[in-house]
């Protein structure tokens, strides 16, 4: 069973996420890069999509993207 990846261009697309905020999350730690692909970036598409929701959820209660880096590293 092989890992599924996703390139930033497709997170893009398929979450409706600018890529500036996508590179932002990845500096923050929030998105990891997986592997990459010359100079594309891939992510593991499980994770970015379990990640996205747990971020919407916690944003959508108010906390900022600091905060919920840390919340999502105690998990």
């Amino acid at each position: 069973m092989g890992k599924d990846y996703i390139s930033a261009k497709e997170v893009v697309e398929r979450y409706g996420i600018s890529y500036s905020s996508l590179n932002y999350y990845t500096n923050l730690g929030l998105f990891k890069v997986k592997k990459r692909d010359g100079n594309a970036r891939l992510y593991d598409v499980d994770e970015v999509r379990k990640t996205r929701v747990r971020i919407n959820k916690l944003a959508n209660m108010g906390y900022p993207l600091r905060i919920i880096r840390k919340m999502l590293k105690a998990f």
